[in-house]
């Protein structure tokens, strides 16, 4: 079951420094936030090149609306969080929050973006079809990372860094119902939340990675290697995680810890953030280094 390169690295006009990636699965499109440069990364997943980048500022996290293809990019210390045409290359709307941007995540059923503040204990919620500020989320930690949406319940889970867990936050309501504490973990980084089998998966920078239920019940535990940045996921069918140039392909498993499929040392030290698309198994990467700024798409094969 190995994971391997599909393709040779392409050039990526050079600004350098990349943070969070995702894919618009339904049309193969591949984003990655340019930090450096203050621009959106866009690339063709079907093509494998470069489209081009879009001017949005400083930016951090990124979600993708599946019903339209838009892509909402939260921009750092701009303290602004953007909807963006990708197939116009144009910004469409802006909307200021009190604070800079980290982590963004989308609730397709409630048309909500939740932005998390970085170095902060806020997150604020964005309604995607006006592009207003609704209000804001108080969470107890003050360093944030990694959120994600449940989609068919609008359960936000917020992933505490500093506070060794997790927050179970009601969208609708604007309030965190339950903090989950995760010992296992050492400064918790990565979450995503896998559909398929309705968990949790979080991990830790000792290099565990745990699932749990949507209330916040310990299922099981996967090691991996340390120093785990970013995870990413679709549905939940797959999930890669990435850090220190090591990518790492895991399976949700009902009622167990993630199952390890494959792992791969890229030899590229930057690399530590990661996209996936699960319907080809096509896991894509960027990272810069003293040739270039790059992108580059793997396959894993089952």
């Amino acid at each position: 079951m190995p994971l391997t390169a599909a393709a040779p690295p392409q050039p990526v006009q050079v600004f350098s420094g990349f943070d969070y990636m995702t894919v618009d699965q339904t049309r193969h499109r591949v984003f990655a936030a340019h930090s450096r440069s203050s621009r959106l990364l866009i690339v063709d997943g079907n093509a494998g090149t470069v489209t081009g980048q879009v001017d949005v500022g400083p930016m951090h996290g990124l979600a993708v609306d599946p019903e339209t293809g838009a892509i909402f990019t939260g921009n750092g210390t701009d303290n602004t969080v953007t909807k963006v045409d990708p197939v116009g290359m144009k910004v469409l709307a802006t909307v200021d929050v009190p604070s800079s941007i980290d982590a963004l995540a989308y609730d397709p059923k409630a048309r909500r973006i939740y932005a998390d503040q970085d170095g902060g204990g806020d997150v604020y919620v964005i309604d995607a079809t006006t592009m207003k500020r609704l209000g804001s989320i108080s969470i107890p930690n003050g360093d944030l990372e990694s959120v994600a949406v449940d989609p068919s319940t609008g359960r936000v889970y917020q992933n505490l860094s500093g506070g060794g867990g997790f927050a179970i936050i009601d969208g609708a309501a604007m309030r965190v119902v339950k903090t989950v504490k995760t010992p296992q973990l050492q400064r918790p980084h990565p979450l995503v939340f896998a559909a398929t089998t309705q968990q949790v998966i979080t991990g830790g920078v000792n290099g565990v990675i745990s699932a749990y239920t949507p209330d916040g019940t310990h299922v099981g535990d996967t090691q991996v290697q340390p120093r785990i940045d970013q995870c990413s996921t679709g549905s939940g069918k797959l999930i890669a995680c990435a850090g220190r140039g090591i990518i790492t392909v895991l399976a949700p498993v009902a009622g167990a810890a993630p199952k390890l499929l494959a792992t791969l040392d890229t030899g590229h030290a930057g690399i530590h953030t990661v996209g996936v698309d699960e319907s080809t198994s096509d896991v894509w990467v960027v990272w810069s280094d003293d040739k270039g700024d790059w992108v580059q798409r793997l396959k894993w094969s089952p």
